[in-house]
């Protein structure tokens, strides 16, 4: 495996354990969501990444924004 793939999974790992930290509803959980995930985008399209890892954010993306969403508080 080389060290661009290793990169590649330890961002990834770190977007999911984020994403079970905001799904516990963990303090600070969204914004830390927030940057693991911005830090994941850039490192992935500075790379020239593979389709594989681009797909991986095109499926994770909404999946996020969903979380972000019914983690806010509700207004009246």
């Amino acid at each position: 495996m080389t060290s661009r793939a290793n990169n590649s999974d330890a961002l990834k790992d770190e977007v999911y354990r984020h994403m079970f930290r905001l799904e516990a509803r963990r303090p600070g959980a969204e914004m830390d969501l927030a940057i693991a995930l911005v830090r994941t985008c850039v490192a992935l399209y500075s790379a020239r990444v593979s389709g594989k890892e681009r797909q991986w954010l095109e499926r994770i993306g909404p999946i996020c924004i969903s979380m972000f969403e019914a983690a806010r508080p509700k207004t009246k």
